[in-house]
């Protein structure tokens, strides 16, 4: 006999990935080709695929309205959100990115020199080019991303960051992040310093394909 008011065992749910402007875990996107055809032979970026699959989604909490969210996608790049509150409308800016370089950090005094010394500059220069700094801090803004897996694992990475930025002309400019990065993995810290480099898109830059 079937016990119809016996409660079933609920399990507890994953805390969800953040949304916006229709960007989700597992989703796709298109970029714009003529803008991309146009800007990409002045860029550090090149061959970016046309269109991307969300593989991965990061949070970084700037303060109790302000969000970093970041859209990883499964050709080395993110878009990423700038927003000042829960709707689009509080949205401010939106880039594309693409991962440069990744170099591991061995050592203890390697990583303090890289914080104290590295990160911060007055420019940078990449394959040539000259990168100005934008802020005005003189230490790296710290920041803490919490990131959604597609096979629902969930981690986090300390990030000490300084973004640089050019001209390429026609009011098209390439920004620069310089992050270095901490993960604890098995108790132990794990650093790099990664560089990725990314443009503004507008609204008409990208459409949602999934």
């Amino acid at each position: 006999m079937f016990d119809w008011f016996k409660k079933k065992k609920s399990t507890p749910e994953l805390p969800k990935s953040p949304e916006i402007l229709g960007l989700r875990l597992g989703g796709a996107f298109e970029l714009d080709d003529l803008k991309l055809r146009l800007i990409e032979p002045d860029l550090v970026i090149e061959g970016a695929a046309r269109t991307q699959l969300i593989k991965a989604v990061g949070e970084v909490c700037l303060d109790e309205q302000t969000r970093l969210l970041r859209y990883y996608t499964d050709d080395d790049g993110f878009i990423q959100v700038l927003t000042h509150g829960p709707n689009e409308a509080d949205v401010s800016e939106v880039k594309l990115y693409y991962f440069y370089d990744s170099k591991p950090i061995d050592s203890d005094s390697q990583w303090q020199h890289l914080l104290d010394n590295q990160i911060v500059q007055d420019s940078w220069e990449l394959e040539g080019q000259h990168f100005e700094k934008v802020w005005e801090n003189t230490r790296p803004v710290a920041m803490t991303e919490k990131t959604w897996l597609e096979n629902g694992t969930i981690s986090e990475t300390d990030q000490f960051v300084m973004i640089y930025e050019r001209n390429i002309g026609n009011d098209v400019y390439e920004s620069l992040m310089v992050a270095g990065e901490e993960k604890i993995i098995n108790n132990q810290a794990e650093h790099c310093l990664a560089t990725s480099t990314g443009i503004n898109l507008s609204p008409t830059d990208f459409k949602l394909i999934g």
